[in-house]
């Protein structure tokens, strides 16, 4: 199993830069950020430092999306990295709740990000792409051997199909065992059904990790307070999907569904931020669910459910009061186990 560490590009950027290096320097592979660009930095322009200040890590996007940048450009940047650090990103790309929203924009449409995912990957490896009025256009400067996967963000029932109809890899925000079997067997089935290889399709969980001393309730109850803001992030798309199938949909899992009856709105200022006032309607339960809170045995625990489950990839969103205290433990204790077992 492959790690990474998600962060939000707050500034200071050196910061982010920091925390990435000690990432790697702890065995993580990937670095991801947010990408909104009213709410957070240029998340672009800080991975070229990123890439510049480490030797192996693959960084990118937790997610882009169609709407905010032209996809020639978004192919451009992540190509233009590719040639200078060597084939280091990944493209991760959704609909695009954040950035969208806070511009006064809707999410990107399915079809859409479909049509970018094609185009984005095919000009970032230097083939041909239409852009759209039958203008096609190819990269003349990349080299042979440039390539740029695609991994696709979903939840709802087409989104996954369409990731494992389309997508070289399938970004689930969050970690629950029950519904992360659930919906990696749907993105699989896809593929199979497509005529692909499903081992092809590269399924990476991201959720917070908080790592406490023990498991008493003082501890438990404080990591709980630091990651309760995934509930309500995640309780966004399922509001999308709740008003799309409903509340009672044989297409959406009620595990994923239930939680957020109590949920009266959301403000985006607080976004991903642990003091998110929006969010207490997120219950206890689901923050255990959806996340991996407690001391070291109980992380190695699920991450070892997670990989039995076809999980390649866990991405540590490091939002909350321990960031360097959850890479170092990482570091030494969980990934060292991981990659024993």
């Amino acid at each position: 199993m492959d790690f990474g560490l998600v962060l939000q590009t707050d500034p200071p950027a050196s910061r982010v830069v920091d925390l990435m290096q000690r990432a790697e320097h702890n065995g993580f592979t990937h670095g991801w950020t947010f990408d909104s660009a009213v709410l957070w930095q240029e998340p672009f322009v800080i991975y070229s430092q990123i890439l510049a200040r480490t030797e192996r890590l693959t960084v990118g996007p937790m997610v882009t999306n169609p709407g905010t940048r032209t996809w020639e450009v978004t192919a451009s940047t992540f190509a233009t990295l590719n040639d200078m650090f060597g084939n280091r990103t990944v493209c991760g790309i959704g609909r695009g709740d954040s950035a969208m929203r806070v511009a006064g924009r809707k999410p990107n449409t399915l079809a859409r990000i479909s049509d970018a995912m094609k185009v984005i990957r095919a000009l970032g490896r230097g083939d041909e792409a239409d852009l759209g009025g039958g203008t096609k256009v190819r990269f003349p400067w990349i080299k042979p051997g440039a390539r740029l996967p695609v991994w696709m963000a979903a939840y709802g029932p087409k989104a996954l199909k369409m990731t494992g109809e389309e997508a070289d890899g399938f970004i689930l925000q969050l970690a629950d065992l029950y519904l992360t079997e659930y919906m990696v067997k749907a993105v699989k089935d896809a593929a199979v059904a497509a005529g692909r290889d499903p081992s092809e399709v590269t399924i990476c969980v991201a959720a917070p990790a908080y790592v406490t001393e023990d498991d008493s309730p003082e501890a438990l109850a404080h990591a709980r307070e630091q990651c309760r803001w995934f509930g309500g992030m995640v309780g966004n798309h399922v509001a999308d999907l709740v008003s799309k199938y409903g509340a009672h949909s044989a297409a959406v899992p009620e595990e994923l569904t239930d939680y957020i009856k109590a949920r009266e709105g959301y403000d985006y200022s607080h976004h991903g931020r642990a003091d998110n006032p929006d969010t207490a309607f997120v219950p206890d339960e689901i923050v255990d669910r959806f996340c991996l809170i407690g001391p070291v045995e109980k992380h190695i625990e699920k991450l070892t459910a997670l990989r039995e489950l076809g999980v390649d990839q866990f991405a540590v969103y490091d939002m909350h009061d321990a960031q360097e205290r959850v890479i170092d433990a990482y570091g030494a204790r969980v990934i060292p186990a991981l990659h024993a077992i």
